[in-house]
């Protein structure tokens, strides 16, 4: 079978993240052969954590993208599957709330990322922000029994989050695939690939030099992140928007642009979920992802970017 263009520039990327995990991998070792056990040292140990999570990740998403749209909406629905049975775990329940919990799980989650098979844009935009927004109050209150208004408005209000977090923020990712812009065919799982390369290696780069060379902290109360690691973030984002023009139909300045606002997104939407974390008491979400805690505190900076990046692409570039 001859091989696609789009197959080919995918085989192409997964051999560059090959090609710098490599190299962020053999940067950790020698930082941590060098270092005694020292705090430097704990915060080059978390850094090949994540790194040696990172090679496994790469893989099952080269996978996904490779396989074409139905391997990558399949993957992401699991990952919100996963995604949203973290986040409610950690929220306040009671018997009343049972069949919203279900609604959530089996209908509203499955029919979102049916309608992205589908393409239908004006109801995945919807269907959750006003349909299940509307519905899930209603379901508790029919379901009553003793005490179903006991912290009604908090209950609701956290289902509800969780659906917007896990369910319709992350479905954006794999709903690019459904953008239909002039004069890129096929290539549109490349943005997917754009999107998530540049905000992941860019969180990475501001992971480090913020824990190595950081001073000001943004968010002290909830997060470490500094002014100067998320200002090398912007750079090395800025840098990879510009080197992966080609895989966008953005022009050069625009790419630039886009790589920057989706990581800066991204930044806001990683405390957003430090402050929910600090609120619950707990430092990570889950343990699936060793390094990098569960699926939510993996997806936290794209799922907060993929909206925004997906309608910006949409209104500039869509047919």
């Amino acid at each position: 079978m001859e091989m696609t263009q789009t197959s080919s520039d995918l085989l192409f990327l997964f051999a560059a993240c090959c090609g710098l995990l490599i190299i962020a991998t053999l940067v950790g070792e020698v930082l941590q052969a060098r270092l005694h056990k020292t705090r430097a040292n704990l915060t080059v140990e978390t850094y090949l954590t994540r790194v040696h999570s990172w090679w496994g990740m790469v893989f099952l998403f080269s996978i996904a993208l490779l396989v074409g749209p139905v391997g990558i909406i399949t993957l992401f629905a699991f990952c919100s599957l996963a995604a949203l049975r973290e986040f409610l775990t950690l929220t306040t329940k009671t018997n009343a709330d049972h069949w919203s919990l279900i609604a959530s799980f089996y209908l509203i989650l499955p029919f979102q990322y049916v309608l992205i098979w589908w393409g239908e844009v004006g109801l995945f935009s919807t269907l959750i922000p006003i349909y299940a927004f509307l519905l899930l109050p209603i379901l508790s209150v029919l379901r009553g029994g003793e005490g179903a208004d006991k912290n009604f408005l908090a209950r609701i209000s956290e289902t509800q989050w969780g659906l917007m977090i896990c369910v319709f923020c992350a479905s954006y990712i794999p709903a690019l695939v459904t953008l239909d812009i002039p004069n890129y065919g096929d290539r549109a799982p490349l943005l997917i690939a754009y999107l998530v390369f540049v905000i992941q290696m860019s969180d990475l780069m501001e992971y480090f030099t913020g824990r190595r060379f950081g001073r000001r902290k943004v968010a002290p109360a909830v997060s470490p992140k500094t002014r100067e690691g998320i200002a090398c973030g912007a750079a090395f984002a800025a840098a990879l928007g510009l080197l992966l023009t080609w895989m966008t139909p953005f022009s050069p300045l625009a790419s630039i642009a886009m790589a920057v606002m989706a990581y800066l997104v991204g930044v806001g939407g990683s405390l957003v979920l430090a402050a929910i974390k600090s609120d619950r008491g707990i430092k990570n979400w889950g343990h699936l992802i060793p390094g990098q805690g569960g699926f939510v505190d993996q997806l936290d900076s794209v799922v907060f970017a993929a909206p925004v990046f997906f309608h910006v692409t949409r209104y500039y570039y869509g047919g």
